[in-house]
Protein backbone atom coordinates (compact mmCIF):
# COMPACT_ATOMS: atom_id res chain seq x y z
CA UNK A 1 0.00 0.00 0.00
CA UNK A 2 1.13 3.70 -0.14
CA UNK A 3 2.48 5.86 2.88
CA UNK A 4 0.00 6.31 5.36
CA UNK A 5 -0.35 10.07 5.28
CA UNK A 6 -0.47 11.51 9.40
CA UNK A 7 -1.58 15.05 9.37
CA UNK A 8 -0.22 17.40 12.04
CA UNK A 9 0.70 20.71 13.15
CA UNK A 10 3.86 22.12 11.88
CA UNK A 11 5.74 22.79 15.56
CA UNK A 12 8.25 21.47 16.99
CA UNK A 13 6.78 19.70 20.01
CA UNK A 14 3.81 18.48 17.41
CA UNK A 15 6.20 17.26 14.58
CA UNK A 16 8.13 15.52 17.39
CA UNK A 17 5.26 13.82 19.20
CA UNK A 18 3.74 12.76 15.29
CA UNK A 19 7.55 11.19 14.61
CA UNK A 20 7.16 9.05 17.65
CA UNK A 21 3.28 8.00 16.54
CA UNK A 22 4.71 7.21 12.68
CA UNK A 23 7.33 4.79 14.08
CA UNK A 24 4.87 3.16 16.69
CA UNK A 25 2.85 3.02 13.62
CA UNK A 26 5.52 1.54 11.48
CA UNK A 27 6.19 -0.86 13.77
CA UNK A 28 2.53 -2.17 14.76
CA UNK A 29 0.87 -2.17 11.52
CA UNK A 30 4.35 -2.46 9.05
CA UNK A 31 3.56 0.33 6.64
CA UNK A 32 5.69 3.21 5.69
CA UNK A 33 4.43 6.84 7.37
CA UNK A 34 5.20 10.04 5.97
CA UNK A 35 4.07 13.27 8.02
CA UNK A 36 1.96 15.91 6.21
CA UNK A 37 2.37 19.65 7.93
CA UNK A 38 -0.54 21.52 8.45
CA UNK A 39 -0.44 25.04 9.64
CA UNK A 40 -3.66 25.80 11.74
CA UNK A 41 -5.25 28.73 13.05
CA UNK A 42 -4.03 28.46 16.66
CA UNK A 43 -0.45 28.56 15.02
CA UNK A 44 -1.20 31.44 12.49
CA UNK A 45 -2.46 33.87 14.86
CA UNK A 46 -0.18 34.74 17.88
CA UNK A 47 -0.78 37.84 19.10
CA UNK A 48 -4.24 37.70 20.88
CA UNK A 49 -5.24 34.98 23.98
CA UNK A 50 -6.73 31.97 22.25
CA UNK A 51 -9.78 32.56 24.84
CA UNK A 52 -10.52 35.38 22.11
CA UNK A 53 -10.01 33.72 19.14
CA UNK A 54 -12.68 30.95 19.39
CA UNK A 55 -10.58 28.20 21.90
CA UNK A 56 -9.33 24.92 21.05
CA UNK A 57 -10.83 24.20 17.74
CA UNK A 58 -7.90 26.71 16.48
CA UNK A 59 -5.18 24.32 16.63
CA UNK A 60 -7.35 21.26 15.30
CA UNK A 61 -10.06 22.32 12.41
CA UNK A 62 -7.43 22.38 9.49
CA UNK A 63 -6.45 18.95 10.85
CA UNK A 64 -10.22 17.61 10.65
CA UNK A 65 -10.42 19.10 7.34
CA UNK A 66 -7.07 17.38 6.12
CA UNK A 67 -8.72 14.36 7.30
CA UNK A 68 -11.85 14.60 5.85
CA UNK A 69 -10.61 15.86 2.46
CA UNK A 70 -8.39 12.58 2.15
CA UNK A 71 -5.49 14.68 2.30
CA UNK A 72 -4.46 12.47 5.55
CA UNK A 73 -5.61 9.36 6.46
CA UNK A 74 -4.83 9.81 10.25
CA UNK A 75 -4.25 12.93 12.62
CA UNK A 76 -2.30 13.05 15.80
CA UNK A 77 -3.10 15.66 18.39
CA UNK A 78 -2.26 16.93 21.90
CA UNK A 79 -5.40 15.41 23.75
CA UNK A 80 -5.45 18.94 25.62
CA UNK A 81 -6.23 20.62 22.57
CA UNK A 82 -9.23 18.73 21.26
CA UNK A 83 -12.61 20.61 21.57
CA UNK A 84 -15.32 19.36 23.71
CA UNK A 85 -17.44 18.00 20.23
CA UNK A 86 -15.42 16.53 17.10
CA UNK A 87 -15.56 17.17 13.58
CA UNK A 88 -18.59 14.61 12.29
CA UNK A 89 -17.20 11.97 10.45
CA UNK A 90 -14.15 11.62 12.67
CA UNK A 91 -13.72 9.51 15.47
CA UNK A 92 -10.70 9.04 18.21
CA UNK A 93 -9.29 5.45 17.26
CA UNK A 94 -6.33 5.26 19.78
CA UNK A 95 -4.88 6.95 22.60
CA UNK A 96 -1.33 5.67 23.22
CA UNK A 97 0.05 5.53 26.72
CA UNK A 98 0.03 8.92 28.39
CA UNK A 99 2.89 10.86 29.71
CA UNK A 100 3.27 13.09 32.62
CA UNK A 101 0.40 15.45 33.02
CA UNK A 102 1.63 17.91 35.34
CA UNK A 103 2.69 20.94 34.65
CA UNK A 104 5.77 22.20 35.08
CA UNK A 105 7.66 25.12 36.33
CA UNK A 106 10.64 26.55 34.37
CA UNK A 107 12.08 29.37 36.35
CA UNK A 108 14.60 32.43 35.32
CA UNK A 109 16.99 30.88 37.90
CA UNK A 110 17.60 27.26 38.22
CA UNK A 111 15.61 25.25 40.78
CA UNK A 112 12.79 27.61 41.10
CA UNK A 113 9.54 26.42 43.05
CA UNK A 114 6.20 27.70 43.25
CA UNK A 115 5.92 28.71 46.77
CA UNK A 116 9.30 29.65 46.89
CA UNK A 117 8.78 32.72 44.14
CA UNK A 118 9.19 36.09 45.52
CA UNK A 119 6.30 37.97 46.04
CA UNK A 120 4.92 39.70 42.88
CA UNK A 121 6.92 37.24 40.62
CA UNK A 122 6.00 37.48 36.97
CA UNK A 123 4.80 34.29 35.70
CA UNK A 124 4.18 33.52 31.98
CA UNK A 125 1.18 31.33 31.00
CA UNK A 126 -1.10 31.04 27.89
CA UNK A 127 -4.00 29.26 29.96
CA UNK A 128 -6.77 30.56 31.75
CA UNK A 129 -6.83 27.37 33.74
CA UNK A 130 -3.16 27.76 35.00
CA UNK A 131 -3.71 31.53 35.66
CA UNK A 132 -6.78 30.74 37.46
CA UNK A 133 -4.97 27.77 39.68
CA UNK A 134 -1.59 30.13 40.05
CA UNK A 135 -3.14 32.96 41.41
CA UNK A 136 -5.68 30.70 43.90
CA UNK A 137 -2.61 29.27 44.94
CA UNK A 138 -0.25 32.70 44.81
CA UNK A 139 -2.74 35.54 44.82
CA UNK A 140 0.44 37.66 45.17
CA UNK A 141 1.80 36.90 41.67
CA UNK A 142 1.40 38.43 38.34
CA UNK A 143 0.53 36.57 35.81
CA UNK A 144 2.05 37.72 32.43
CA UNK A 145 0.24 35.93 29.39
CA UNK A 146 2.45 34.28 26.81
CA UNK A 147 1.62 32.70 23.61
CA UNK A 148 3.92 30.76 21.18
CA UNK A 149 5.52 27.11 20.85
CA UNK A 150 7.80 26.16 23.25
CA UNK A 151 10.81 27.56 21.94
CA UNK A 152 9.55 30.95 22.28
CA UNK A 153 8.34 30.90 25.52
CA UNK A 154 11.23 29.46 26.78
CA UNK A 155 13.03 32.64 25.06
CA UNK A 156 10.38 35.13 26.16
CA UNK A 157 11.72 33.88 29.52
CA UNK A 158 14.69 35.39 29.26
CA UNK A 159 13.97 38.59 26.74
CA UNK A 160 10.57 39.66 29.07
CA UNK A 161 12.02 40.06 32.09
CA UNK A 162 9.84 36.96 33.82
CA UNK A 163 10.46 34.57 37.00
CA UNK A 164 9.42 31.36 35.53
CA UNK A 165 6.96 30.07 33.06
CA UNK A 166 4.70 27.20 33.69
CA UNK A 167 4.96 24.85 30.85
CA UNK A 168 3.61 20.47 30.26
CA UNK A 169 5.96 18.14 31.53
CA UNK A 170 5.12 16.08 28.81
CA UNK A 171 6.06 18.69 26.07
CA UNK A 172 8.92 19.51 27.91
CA UNK A 173 9.88 15.52 27.98
CA UNK A 174 8.92 14.92 24.24
CA UNK A 175 11.44 17.65 23.05
CA UNK A 176 14.24 16.26 24.91
CA UNK A 177 14.36 19.22 27.49
CA UNK A 178 13.04 17.64 30.51
CA UNK A 179 16.31 19.05 32.53
CA UNK A 180 14.79 22.37 32.33
CA UNK A 181 12.11 21.62 34.39
CA UNK A 182 12.80 22.74 37.64
CA UNK A 183 9.43 22.04 39.76
CA UNK A 184 7.02 19.49 38.26
CA UNK A 185 4.06 20.93 40.24
CA UNK A 186 1.37 18.83 42.82
CA UNK A 187 -1.94 18.52 41.27
CA UNK A 188 -3.62 19.43 44.38
CA UNK A 189 -2.17 22.77 43.36
CA UNK A 190 -2.46 23.08 39.53
CA UNK A 191 -4.54 20.11 38.28
CA UNK A 192 -3.51 19.14 34.95
CA UNK A 193 -6.06 20.16 31.78
CA UNK A 194 -8.41 17.56 30.40
CA UNK A 195 -6.02 14.63 28.67
CA UNK A 196 -2.97 17.02 29.19
CA UNK A 197 -0.08 14.09 28.06
CA UNK A 198 -1.79 12.07 26.08
CA UNK A 199 -1.89 12.09 22.42
CA UNK A 200 -5.31 11.45 20.12
CA UNK A 201 -4.88 9.88 16.90
CA UNK A 202 -8.02 10.75 14.77
CA UNK A 203 -9.25 8.98 11.48
CA UNK A 204 -12.48 9.06 9.34
CA UNK A 205 -15.32 7.66 11.20
CA UNK A 206 -15.76 3.90 9.92
CA UNK A 207 -12.29 3.53 8.46
CA UNK A 208 -10.44 0.20 8.54
CA UNK A 209 -7.37 2.05 10.02
CA UNK A 210 -9.54 2.60 13.02
CA UNK A 211 -9.55 -0.89 13.46
CA UNK A 212 -5.78 -1.25 13.05
CA UNK A 213 -5.13 1.59 15.61
CA UNK A 214 -6.65 -0.86 18.36
CA UNK A 215 -3.00 -2.35 18.66
CA UNK A 216 -1.84 1.35 19.75
CA UNK A 217 -3.75 2.13 22.24
CA UNK A 218 -3.67 1.69 25.80
CA UNK A 219 -6.64 0.86 27.72
CA UNK A 220 -5.92 2.76 31.19
CA UNK A 221 -4.93 6.06 29.12
CA UNK A 222 -8.17 5.64 27.39
CA UNK A 223 -10.25 5.41 30.52
CA UNK A 224 -8.90 8.49 31.91
CA UNK A 225 -8.86 10.54 28.95
CA UNK A 226 -12.90 9.85 28.27
CA UNK A 227 -13.27 10.44 32.07
CA UNK A 228 -11.84 13.34 31.37
CA UNK A 229 -13.67 14.45 28.26
CA UNK A 230 -16.87 13.60 29.63
CA UNK A 231 -15.78 16.48 32.32
CA UNK A 232 -15.29 18.88 29.55
CA UNK A 233 -18.57 18.12 27.82
CA UNK A 234 -20.40 18.46 30.53
CA UNK A 235 -19.46 21.91 31.88
CA UNK A 236 -19.35 23.11 27.64
CA UNK A 237 -15.69 23.28 28.57
CA UNK A 238 -13.07 25.56 26.23
CA UNK A 239 -10.00 27.63 26.10
CA UNK A 240 -12.63 30.65 27.72
CA UNK A 241 -13.09 27.90 30.47
CA UNK A 242 -11.14 27.30 33.58
CA UNK A 243 -11.40 24.00 34.19
CA UNK A 244 -9.33 21.15 34.78
CA UNK A 245 -9.70 17.30 35.06
CA UNK A 246 -7.63 14.64 35.66
CA UNK A 247 -8.44 10.69 35.83
CA UNK A 248 -6.52 7.57 37.33
CA UNK A 249 -7.47 3.92 36.69
CA UNK A 250 -7.59 1.89 40.57
CA UNK A 251 -8.28 -1.18 40.26
CA UNK A 252 -11.47 -1.91 38.67
CA UNK A 253 -12.95 1.90 39.14
CA UNK A 254 -11.75 5.18 37.51
CA UNK A 255 -11.45 8.08 39.87
CA UNK A 256 -11.53 11.66 39.06
CA UNK A 257 -10.32 15.12 40.12
CA UNK A 258 -12.09 17.87 38.48
CA UNK A 259 -12.24 21.52 39.21
CA UNK A 260 -14.22 24.86 37.58
CA UNK A 261 -12.56 28.27 38.55
CA UNK A 262 -13.31 32.08 38.22
CA UNK A 263 -10.44 33.68 35.92
CA UNK A 264 -9.11 35.46 38.89
CA UNK A 265 -8.97 32.41 41.26
CA UNK A 266 -11.18 34.32 43.82
CA UNK A 267 -13.38 31.10 43.33
CA UNK A 268 -12.44 27.30 42.76
CA UNK A 269 -15.24 24.36 42.96
CA UNK A 270 -13.76 21.12 42.84
CA UNK A 271 -15.10 17.75 42.99
CA UNK A 272 -14.16 14.25 42.44
CA UNK A 273 -16.31 11.09 41.13
CA UNK A 274 -15.36 7.23 40.64
CA UNK A 275 -17.03 4.85 38.42
CA UNK A 276 -16.45 1.40 36.88
CA UNK A 277 -13.83 1.08 34.43
CA UNK A 278 -15.69 0.12 31.68
CA UNK A 279 -17.88 3.22 31.74
CA UNK A 280 -15.44 6.08 32.41
CA UNK A 281 -17.39 8.84 31.18
CA UNK A 282 -19.94 8.53 34.06
CA UNK A 283 -16.97 9.59 37.03
CA UNK A 284 -16.33 12.60 34.48
CA UNK A 285 -20.14 13.80 34.09
CA UNK A 286 -20.89 12.88 38.05
CA UNK A 287 -17.87 15.63 38.62
CA UNK A 288 -19.38 18.18 36.81
CA UNK A 289 -22.72 17.93 37.72
CA UNK A 290 -21.22 18.05 41.30
CA UNK A 291 -19.77 21.35 40.67
CA UNK A 292 -22.58 22.45 38.90
CA UNK A 293 -24.48 21.98 42.05
CA UNK A 294 -21.79 23.61 44.07
CA UNK A 295 -22.70 26.90 41.89
CA UNK A 296 -20.59 25.94 38.64
CA UNK A 297 -23.47 27.46 36.74
CA UNK A 298 -22.92 30.84 37.91
CA UNK A 299 -19.38 30.93 37.12
CA UNK A 300 -19.95 29.48 33.42
CA UNK A 301 -23.06 32.76 33.14
CA UNK A 302 -20.40 34.92 33.88
CA UNK A 303 -17.87 33.55 32.07
CA UNK A 304 -20.48 33.56 29.51
CA UNK A 305 -21.43 37.30 29.54
CA UNK A 306 -17.50 38.18 29.61
CA UNK A 307 -17.39 36.32 26.15
CA UNK A 308 -20.30 38.12 24.83
CA UNK A 309 -18.73 41.37 25.47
Amino acid sequence: MSALRIATRASALAVAQSKLVAAAVERALGVRTELELVRTSGDRIQDAPLAALGGKGLFVKELEEALLAGRADLAVHSAKDLPALLAPGTALAAFPERADARDALVGARRGARLADLARGARVGTGSLRRRAQLLAVRPDLEIVPLRGNVDTRLRKLETEGLDAIVLACAGLERLGLAARIDERIDPRDVLPAVGQGTLALQTRAGAALAADLAALDHAPTRAATLAERAFLERLAGDCNVPLAAEARLQGEEIALAGLLASPDGARVLRAEARAPRARPEEAGARAAQAILDAGGGEILAALAAAARK
